[in-house]
């Protein structure tokens, strides 16, 4: 049965069941947040349900300090841009129109044809550059998806895989009308995926994200249409059927049919909405003058410096210098007489690349790992803003991802404060403060005179409330079906016939006197509610790879160029108008059809026609409807989309009046490309990319707009390249995984390398020889101070095994024994007194990042911590004291995958500065020189064994592990403590390298206790007794504002003349238990069995604090991780005696009458004051996510979902409970591993 109401004439509203979902849509829906459009409501940079510009906080207006111009290049780049397809020569690549085609996406055999990128040489010419790039661009945004499409077309009853996510049962089931363009909510089912799928950390349908969708009958086999995810609020994708928002990409796909079936499809790979801007700004290049092309296409060796430097030489270098006022950098013509390094803050290579960097128009600088290219660009840029004239245009710094973009922002805000974020969002506090959309805030415009804005906002308002009245039939009424003046009106039935039908009608009434609607009587029951065919799915267990958390999700999003910062505000708002027809017909035959168009064309009174042909009359009449309105709709949709291109050209003017004040801009090199019309109406002269070699060539290339007189780049091309969603285009023959920078190495063009690094130990620094056969150590590495680890004099080893890898479902290597064995190794650091902090642990697959944060997760006092565990290509300008580097593979084959990928190797082997140690099969390594090059240096050192040879620092004892088994228990070696606990109890544990303050004692307390009782509880725990003149002195504290932990926390000898003292809260225990404390000792646990790492793990808990001022969360409970339940001090699941006593009067009391006395009830309170009182240490639960709804009249409401955190833990990160898999922050590698 369809959900939601009964029969014709009989629903009430909408049925409250989601948000929209067939309520009245009169265009006033301001008060809900899904139906009005608030979609990604749940992430917590949203404006509480309204939008900025309307917020009661609002800053005073401070136009007045602002150039209040238009800047009319963006008119004419925009214009310019939008007339290169139309006018461009039939076949030639500009003249692609921006969407991808259905002939794209459905091939029939024709394959196309790509030009390969140019490793060395020169290009012919700059059209053909700029061709290849963009052909291989966009194969690399569109070959996911028509793969995807391809494997369903073969397979049409297939169901999802790690490449492919397919979503049946899609509806269309209304319109959001935002700034942005017009959102359709599609209604879909996830039964494919086979699994429960979190969406709070999904990659699944993220915004940006392409897709495919074609009638479910048709297969993809005629139509196809593509849209991209505008957004997928957790509201929504958390129903029982999801609902996400898609944009399509003209008005001539949208479809309005609420009853018509989809099939959509999703890559889980490719990234069109990244791209789609880079391609658009290559086709507008090939009409643009490149002033870099003689350098980047021609390879033309000789660098002049800029235009802007060789008219004004002279510099002031004094921001390099020691002391500001040294003579000899004050004024330097650095043309011609460029200075020593001697009296500056860098050493040689550094300041050799400055001067590249301040002299040429293009400058590359190449730092090797620790060497500070990231300092050397926050110098040069500290001199070029020093030397920065008045009516200088801003400078523009870009970067790959937010992480390095922000990195770079806050070098230099520490010299300049007129800066400004564009796009994306940052994490960092201070430089959020500095986005553009916190600018306007502060210094908002008003009218900006002659922009389009004002217009165009007044217009969209306009063409809302247009195509809401065309949608009018589809939920003007939603209780029955459309009217016959519906009919009539749009032409499907003529005068005659709705003449008929109406006098028809008037001879009936209904029971209670009330005219009965004429279709629903006409049709005699033919008309039923229309059944969406959705299914409740029970899946027991989560889909493998949802482990993604917010701030990933923001990363993604940001990096797709979708719901950046800049474009939020207007994703989330906009007139909802639902469009669900909830009454239907039999479908009927074509002979039927056929019969029943040819009484509609010819009967004037449809009464007369028989009552077995109606319904497919009324089928025909809603078909006929349905087109009528979908032809008006899609009309007015595109003067709509026209007027959001003329609102995006009014923000950018009003935008450009901030950016043209500020001295440095700062964005994502996707970014770049999204907003490249505005940034070339500012006419800056100055790029600098950082991270340039992780950055795919064409997104560098387009930042070279025709104002640009000079490029920086700053990077290592042996680093990480570059992404691919199509491996094939990665390297030979298409190389489109070749990044400018490198190509501009390879082919001997000027640049500069750091040759000084300031990171590594000597010791594994000499493991990058084969790649840094130059490199160097800094002084302060030399002198850096000697910290003995677990291994003396060892500060790296090698750990050889010969366990087997697997691979989980998603096809990514994992080696279970090597996992565990790691977990262990940091565990034991963890309780050498190594903050968490300070370990990282690299591993090059995903599968094997889960399956490491799975096994030290669990061990309790490690579950709830925020635990470093990432993927390499995460962690890319990333570092830390110790990094454990998992290797994970083994297999007879003596395949290695990743581990073959020098720039991964690169990266891998160069995060760590203090400890470095390595966990993998040499065997398999020996087909790959650089492993086997690392493998040779830590043998020939006595650094590589099957055995870590570990030394406990309590009694200098070795320790040596070679199995995941092997860890002793407690951090120590194998002889037993002897020494006597704060409480006076002897200590039961084996040697351990923490003080007794952080041991929970488990003797019997036998204190002796306010009520002159003996404790028979733990001494670890809370001191209590069943007898009633305890719960009565308790009670009495509570009244008195005693915490109940220090009425129960008695010392030994208090007898009752001890109470007075204790009730006025004079009497202070000298031996209670230290807070912070990690052991539960188990009166048994004296002598451990030989293999005893987990089954101590269930002994061990609570507030540890490991190593110097790091607090570790408290532990999850055994069974959380599927060991015992008895692991755990199983009397915290029952209540305490006085409880049991309090509980057992309380039910006498209802028993004798259903109510207790009032001094009762008040003595109730205070127990329960009491009780909140005590320092309990239970478990934290992770923070839950609390959904509320509120009635909002019409049968609507309005819903909210909040996280609650579980508790704050490791330098403010929010840890909301251990997840099945991933860290806070951490970016994955892409989704589908090839090795």
């Amino acid at each position: 049965m369809a959900r939601g109401g009964a029969r014709p004439g009989a629903r009430g509203g909408s049925r409250g069941r989601g948000r929209g979902r067939g309520g009245h849509s009169n265009g006033n829906h301001e008060d809900s947040t899904w139906q009005f459009g608030e979609m990604n409501a749940h992430l917590s940079e949203k404006i509480g349900g309204r939008h900025a510009t309307y917020s009661n906080d609002r800053k005073p207006n401070m136009s007045g300090d602002l150039n209040l111009v238009v800047n009319a290049d963006i008119r004419s780049y925009v214009q310019k841009q939008d007339s290169i397809v139309i006018n461009a020569p039939e076949g030639h690549w500009t003249s692609k129109p921006e969407v991808p085609t259905v002939d794209e996406i459905i091939l029939n055999g024709n394959i196309p044809q790509i030009l390969p990128n140019k490793r060395s040489g020169a290009w012919k010419t700059k059209d053909k550059y700029l061709k290849a790039h963009y052909q291989l661009l966009r194969e690399d945004a569109v070959g996911p998806l028509r793969e995807a499409v391809e494997d369903f077309q073969k397979s049409p009853a297939m169901m999802d895989n790690y490449k492919i996510a397919i979503y049946e049962k899609v509806h269309i089931i209304g319109f959001c009308f935002t700034h942005m363009g017009i959102a359709a909510r599609v209604r879909f089912s996830t039964r494919r995926a086979q699994a429960r799928i979190l969406w709070s950390g999904s990659k699944r349908l993220v915004s940006g994200t392409m897709v495919a969708l074609c009638p479910a009958s048709q297969g993809f086999k005629e139509k196809c249409i593509v849209a991209v995810v505008a957004a997928r609020p957790l509201a929504g994708v958390n129903l029982p059927e999801p609902e996400i928002d898609l944009f399509f990409f003209n008005a001539a796909s949208m479809e309005i049919d609420s009853q018509q079936e989809w099939i959509m499809i999703e890559s889980k790979s490719g990234y069109f909405e990244a791209h789609r801007h880079t391609l658009r700004a290559l086709q507008k290049m090939d009409q643009e003058q490149f002033s870099q092309s003689k350098h980047l296409c021609l390879m033309d060796r000789a660098v002049q410096p800029p235009a802007y430097l060789q008219e004004d030489p002279v510099v002031d270098l004094s921001p390099v210098s020691r002391m500001e006022s040294k003579p000899g950098y004050g004024k330097v013509d650095i043309i011609n007489h460029w200075p020593g390094p001697q009296d500056s803050t860098m050493d040689s290579t550094q300041w050799e690349s400055l001067q590249e960097i301040l002299t040429k128009s293009l400058a590359v600088v190449q730092g090797p790992p620790g060497t500070g290219k990231t300092y050397v660009s926050k110098v040069a840029l500290e001199v070029l803003l020093r030397n920065m004239k008045e009516d200088d245009p801003p400078i523009i710094i870009a970067a790959q991802t937010n992480h390095a973009l922000d990195q770079l922002l806050r070098f230099v805000s520490g010299f300049e404060s007129n800066y400004i974020r564009l796009g994306g969002r940052s994490t960092d506090i201070d430089i959020k403060k500095r986005a553009l959309y916190e600018i306007r805030k502060e210094q908002r415009i008003n009218l900006l005179p002659g922009s389009l804005l004002g217009s165009a906002t007044t217009n969209c308002t306009q063409q809302s409330k247009a195509l809401i009245r065309i949608l009018a039939p589809f939920h003007q009424n939603p209780t029955t079906p459309p009217s016959v003046e519906v009919f009539q009106h749009v032409g499907a039935i003529t005068d005659k016939q709705a003449h008929s039908l109406m006098a028809g009608s008037s001879r009936w009434i209904s029971a209670d006197d009330e005219p009965i609607e004429p279709l629903s009587l006409w049709a005699q029951g033919a008309l039923t509610e229309f059944d969406y065919g959705y299914s409740e799915e029970q899946f027991g267990f989560d889909e493998e790879d949802e482990d993604l958390e917010i701030e990933q999700l923001r990363e993604q999003e940001a990096e797709t160029g979708v719901n950046d910062a800049e474009d939020e505000q207007d994703i989330l708002h906009g007139q909802w108008c639902s469009v669900e027809n909830h009454w239907t017909v039999a479908t009927p035959t074509d002979t039927d059809i056929r019969g029943a168009t040819a009484f509609l064309d010819t009967v004037d009174d449809l009464w007369r026609l028989p009552e077995g042909i109606r319904g497919a009359v009324y089928w025909v009449m809603m078909q006929r409807l349905k087109d009528s309105v979908l032809n008006r709709f899609r009309e007015h949709a595109e003067f709509y989309n026209k007027n959001v291109q003329k609102l995006k050209i009014g923000k950018w003017e009003r935008d450009a009046v901030y950016l043209s004040q500020t001295k440095v801009i700062g964005l994502t090199t996707t970014g770049l490309s999204k907003y490249r019309p505005l940034i070339s109406s500012l006419k800056p002269k100055i790029v600098l990319i950082e991270e340039a070699a992780e950055v795919l060539e064409a997104p560098i290339t387009v930042a070279c707009m025709e104002s640009v007189q000079q490029l920086i780049l700053v990077g290592d091309h042996e680093q990480l390249q570059g992404h691919c969603a199509v491996h094939e285009l990665q390297g030979e023959p298409y190389n489109l995984g070749v990044s400018l920078f490198e190509r501009l190495v390879l082919n001997d063009m000027p640049y500069t390398t750091l040759l000084t690094q300031r990171r590594m130990h000597p010791d594994f620094r000499k493991l990058l020889s084969p790649i840094y056969p130059s490199l160097r150590d800094h002084e302060t590495v030399l002198q850096r101070q000697k910290r003995e680890w677990v291994m003396p004099n060892k500060p790296s080893y090698f750990f050889d095994h010969r366990w087997y890898e697997s691979k989980d479902v998603r096809m990514s290597i994992f080696n279970e024994q090597e996992a565990a064995f790691i977990a262990g190794f940091y565990r034991w650091l963890v309780l050498n007194g190594i903050p968490v902090t300070e370990v990282t642990i690299l591993t090059l697959y995903n599968g094997q990042r889960k399956r490491i944060l799975k096994e030290v997760r669990s061990y309790p006092e490690l579950a709830q911590v925020y635990n470093r565990v990432k993927t390499v290509d995460s962690y890319q300008g990333e570092e830390n004291t110790i990094v454990l580097l998992s290797l994970a593979r083994h297999n007879d084959d003596n395949q290695i995958g990743f581990l073959q990928n020098r720039n991964r190797a690169c990266v891998a082997l160069s995060r760590a500065r203090e400890g470095f140690y390595i966990f993998g099969s040499t065997k398999v390594l020996a087909k790959e020189d650089l492993w086997m090059s690392v493998a040779a240096k830590m043998r020939a050192d006595k650094r590589l064994s099957s055995v870590m040879p570990l030394v406990c620092r309590m009694h200098g004892n070795r320790v040596n592990v070679s199995q995941p088994e092997d860890w002793p228990p407690v951090g120590g070696c194998q002889e037993e403590c002897t020494q006597v606990l704060p409480c006076g109890h002897p200590c039961q544990l084996h040697c351990h390298p923490f003080g007794h303050d952080k041991v929970h004692c488990l003797t019997t307390c036998a204190k002796t206790l306010v009520c002159g009782h003996k404790c028979d509880q733990k001494c670890a725990e809370e001191c209590d007794c069943a007898c009633d003149a305890f719960a009565e002195a308790c009670r009495l504290g509570a009244r008195r504002g005693i915490a109940l932990s220090n009425a129960r926390q008695v010392q030994q000898g208090v007898n009752a003349a001890g109470v007075t003292k204790w009730m006025d809260g004079q009497y202070v225990s000298g031996e209670d238990h230290p807070e912070g404390s990690l052991f539960h000792l188990p009166e048994q646990m004296k002598h451990h069995p030989a293999q005893v790492g987990r089954q101590m793990n269930g002994a061990m808990n609570r507030d540890m604090r490991v190593g110097p001022g790091t607090q570790l969360s408290r532990s999850q409970t055994t069974s959380d991780r599927g060991g015992s339940e008895h692991e755990f001090d199983i009397r915290r699941k029952q209540p305490s005696p006085a409880k049991q006593v309090e509980r057992k009067r309380e039910w006498q009391g209802f028993a004798q009458g259903g109510a207790k006395q009032s001094d009762e009830m008040r003595d109730a309170e205070f127990m329960q004051k009491a009780k909140s009182l005590k320092a309990t240490r239970k478990h934290v639960q992770p923070g839950p996510r609390n959904q509320t709804s509120v009635e909002l009249g019409n049968n609507r409401q309005k819903y909210t979902e909040d996280f609650v955190p579980g508790r704050v833990t490791m330098g403010g990160v929010v840890d909301g409970g251990a997840a099945r898999s991933g860290g806070i922050g951490d970016v994955d590698e892409p989704l589908i591993e090839f090795d």
